[in-house]
């Protein structure tokens, strides 16, 4: 894994070798072990009327070294008569198959990397490469004779990619923090970003928190010739092919595709090893990896004091199992500590709590290998949360008698309120507020953060003129209106793939692995496993209420009952009780602060209100809480400059 940045001066201006320095350096927690600039050595000047101004380029690399440690992987890499040149950030699974593809063609190769691979591809096939590349990537090449770049980024967003335009110049990098390193662009917040994060938790594409800078979405290739932007998608996930097999014909072909995602991705020249949370996806990474090692896996898993927020002693029934190298951290949080470098680290607000746990595994999990393996995307392939039961739920629902449902509904103001946010009856009453909203929306409601009722409460007047008319729902239905799958279950998970999965869940890990160089590797994101889960009947899937249930059936030879039959926990975090404990007097000081409240986003009032009913117990708002607290210390750092 690596941190890539670059510039392009369409005005002729000459790009320095020492901004192209300043932004690797911003990103160098990225790559530690090489760096590399490259700069092309135009004269820069006034063009006549009838010879355009030549693009000035600057390329940038940090690279941390996984395959072919020697200096030939050094980049910015140029291909043999320098008009090529690349940045590039990720793994290719496939590439030693390409590689002699093209060397069949005729391509000469003087290192053993992906990289070198990935310009013959661009030589060869154009824009068209990307379609080849089996793996997680997001890379630059200035193509001189053309004078275009080509950006790319993979087909799950695996990998990030920002840029920024203003006609003058284009600036593009792994991390936010790199573009800002331009003393030209100036730190603003996105207001209408901003307010779909109130709603989601995370910024989603292709927003960025910051005016004026973008990401690229997944799957999605950017071009810039001749002053013009044309971005363009080259993969989308399909869900409209179903194929018809027995089970044991599914689980047959699930547990071979799966083994050769996991066999690929444990090719690396340095140490490896694997996340293990308890969970059936990472139990079943861990299990596979021990079929195909000749020695013990490394894992690692995390937990905390507070018992129902620990998974750790199913990762060692696990561990046990497979008679791993196994390694475990208990969390204790020091917020004096930790939020500083999570709000540096993630470059926007963001705010998934089990980002915390997250960041502190892989930090232990660095000391011991370079690579690991994690258990992401199981649940957006097989159904694996409890709101995809919800909806199934709520289809029986819709099908009830009009007045069987007004019923229904009355029932949702006589069930009393529960500060668990895992209690039954805390889940049956948010299930029953959502049955009143259509189907798109009502799953929305099961995901979102701030209601746009509660955002109304929470807005100052000036806040919702400026944004009060913009439905983040929207987004959501957009996802829905997209997808092509057939039955509302697979559109769900469609809409997952599309948007939790890369802006919260790839970004959490990305950011937590990248900020300690460790590069995080996971099988069932290999989108030819993806497109084979596709082709499966949502029946199999969700099948009752049984959720994952053909994956659940194909892993039953590798795991213990207690794996695959327990309630799924998820990554939590106690961020409950550190609101009414460690967090208290700081979550007060900071969203009640005149520095906070001059934002003119919030009122004072409603804040204190949530303070108040969470602290003393009356209401449990600390997902809210923690959104409004991850905003405003992001405020202090990106746009304030710094936090106090």
């Amino acid at each position: 894994m690596c941190g890539i940045v670059g510039k392009i001066s369409l005005d002729g201006a000459a790009v320095e070798p020492g901004l192209i320095k300043k932004m690797c350096d911003t990103v160098a927690h990225r790559g530690p072990d090489d760096e590399g600039i490259w700069v092309s050595h135009k004269n820069p000047g006034i063009s006549n009327d009838s010879t355009p101004n030549l693009a000035q380029v600057g390329l940038g690399h940090r690279r941390l070294s996984i395959i072919d440690l020697s200096p030939a992987g050094h980049q910015p890499m140029t291909n043999e008569d320098r008009s090529l040149c690349i940045t590039y950030n990720g793994e290719i699974y496939n590439f030693l198959a390409l590689r002699c593809q093209l060397e069949a063609k005729g391509h000469h190769f003087s290192s053993n990397t992906d990289t070198e691979v990935i310009l013959h591809l661009y030589e060869e096939y154009g824009d068209r490469c990307v379609e080849l590349l089996r793996g997680m990537f997001a890379f630059g090449i200035w193509d001189e004779k053309q004078q275009r770049l080509l950006l790319a980024r993979d087909r799950l967003g695996k990998k990030p990619l920002f840029y920024y335009s203003d006609g003058k110049k284009f600036l593009f990098a792994s991390e936010i923090k790199a573009i800002l390193a331009d003393p030209e662009i100036k730190a603003s917040p996105d207001l209408t970003a901003l307010h779909h994060y109130l709603t989601y938790q995370y910024v989603p594409s292709p927003f960025s928190a910051f005016k004026g800078i973008n990401k690229l979405p997944p799957g999605h290739i950017l071009t810039l010739e001749n002053g013009q932007i044309k971005i363009s998608r080259y993969w989308k996930l399909s869900y409209a092919h179903k194929q018809h097999r027995s089970e044991e014909e599914w689980t047959e072909a699930i547990m071979e595709k799966l083994q050769e995602a996991v066999r690929l991705r444990m090719i690396s020249d340095v140490p490896l090893g694997a996340f293990l949370s308890g969970g059936i996806d990472s139990s079943a990474v861990v299990a596979l990896m021990t079929q195909l090692s000749s020695g013990p896996i490394k894992t690692f898993s995390i937990g905390f004091e507070e018992e129902e927020y620990n998974e750790l002693p199913y990762a060692r029934l696990i561990a046990q199992r497979y008679q791993t190298e196994h390694h475990e951290f208990i969390v204790k949080p020091n917020a004096i500590e930790i939020f500083p470098k999570l709000i540096w680290h993630y470059n926007e607000p963001f705010a998934d709590s089990s980002a915390i746990p997250t960041y502190y595994l892989v930090k232990m999990t660095r000391k011991y290998v370079t690579v690991a393996l994690n258990g992401d995307a199981g649940d957006e392939n097989f159904a694996g949360y409890d709101r995809y039961v919800a909806n199934k739920l709520a289809s029986w629902y819709d099908c009830l008698p009009g007045f069987l449902r007004s019923q229904i509904h009355k029932m949702l103001f006589l069930l009393p309120y529960s500060t668990d946010p895992r209690s039954f009856l805390r889940r049956g009453k948010r299930f029953l507020e959502a049955l009143a909203e259509s189907r798109e929306r009502r799953y929305g409601h099961w995901l979102i953060h701030f209601s746009n009722d509660q955002k109304d409460d929470l807005y100052t007047n000036e806040f919702k003129r400026l944004v009060g008319e913009i439905d983040s729902m929207s987004l959501l239905e957009h996802w829905y209106a997209t997808s092509d799958a057939l039955d509302f279950i697979d559109a769900t998970l469609s809409v997952d793939v599309n948007s939790y999965l890369p802006d919260d869940l790839l970004v959490k890990v990305d950011i937590a692995s990248m900020a300690h160089s460790l590069e995080a590797r996971s099988p069932f994101l290999d989108h030819e496993f993806m497109e084979l889960a596709a082709q499966i009947p949502s029946s199999l899937k969700l099948k009752g209420r049984t959720k994952k249930y053909i994956l659940k059936k194909a892993l039953a030879p590798l795991m213990p009952p207690e794996i695959l039959n327990r309630p799924k926990m998820g990554f939590g975090v106690p961020i409950d009780h550190w609101f009414r404990k460690e967090l208290k007097e700081m979550a007060y000081d900071t969203l009640l602060d005149n520095r906070a409240l001059q934002r003119g986003y919030f009122n004072k009032n409603y804040v204190k209100q949530m303070l108040d009913e969470h602290s003393r117990g009356y209401r449990n708002w600390h997902y809210l809480l923690w959104n409004l607290l991850m905003l405003e210390l992001w405020h202090r750092m990106f746009i304030d400059k710094g936090i106090s």
